[in-house]
């Protein structure tokens, strides 16, 4: 099943930035992004952490060319809901041509062999801290650069302006407590514009959400 309040992102301009505090923090941690929106602010929450298991988040960051993006960027400035599905320029880390992993040295040799590669080694694992170090410079780099940021997710339910669910939502065990909302183009991310011609996207997931899915989003053995 789908994200219970449908799905969409925002673009605007990055103006502030800052990790949960103890006091603040629940039982997950995240980064917290203010976005200026045609004058409106707008929250976005990234999850960075996750407590069922010792890794807890792992994280990938891919670099995009713009004309990757254009159909997005042609909304302009804003939030759009997009359907779920591959021709509305929702994000799927698992199937998003963008985001297919560009094949290193050992996995085009693992290819020519038939060998199996795992698609793991392309995430990095850490700790909430060390994923908030990866992302840290993206942000401070990109704080205050007109309409440079784009950030997916699942619009809040309550009224208030803002995203959340920005990471993997797919491939959660299907007896968890997450599994219902499993769906393919569907997935959360954070994009940040580096120059005319070049983003950088950063992508997080926890490590119980698995690498492959089916149809349903849903892990695959």
């Amino acid at each position: 099943m789908p994200l219970d309040n449908g799905y969409g992102f925002i673009r605007g301009t990055l103006t502030h930035f800052f990790p949960d505090t103890p006091e603040d923090q629940g039982e997950y941690f995240h980064i917290n992004t203010r976005v200026d929106v045609n004058g409106s602010q707008y929250e976005g929450p990234i999850d960075v952490d996750s407590k069922n298991s010792a890794v807890g988040v792992e994280w990938r960051q891919v670099t995009l060319a713009t004309h990757e993006l254009q159909p997005l960027l042609e909304l302009g400035v804003g939030y759009h809901a997009l359907a779920m599905n591959e021709n509305s320029g929702a994000i799927d880390y698992i199937r998003s041509p963008m985001f297919a992993v560009r094949l290193g040295c050992a996995a085009i040799i693992a290819k020519i062999f038939g060998w199996k590669f795992d698609i793991a080694h392309e995430w990095e694992q850490g700790s909430n801290i060390e994923a908030y170090a990866n992302l840290k410079p993206l942000m401070t780099a990109n704080k205050n650069r007109a309409n440079g940021i784009m950030v997916f997710g699942e619009p809040y339910d309550d009224g208030d302006l803002g995203l959340h669910n920005i990471h993997q939502n797919q491939g959660d065990p299907i007896d968890s407590p997450w599994g219902p909302a499993n769906g393919t183009w569907q997935d959360g991310c954070t994009l940040f514009e580096q120059s005319d011609d070049r983003w950088i996207a950063f992508l997080n997931k926890f490590s119980s959400q698995s690498y492959l899915t089916d149809d349903n989003g849903d892990p695959l053995p």
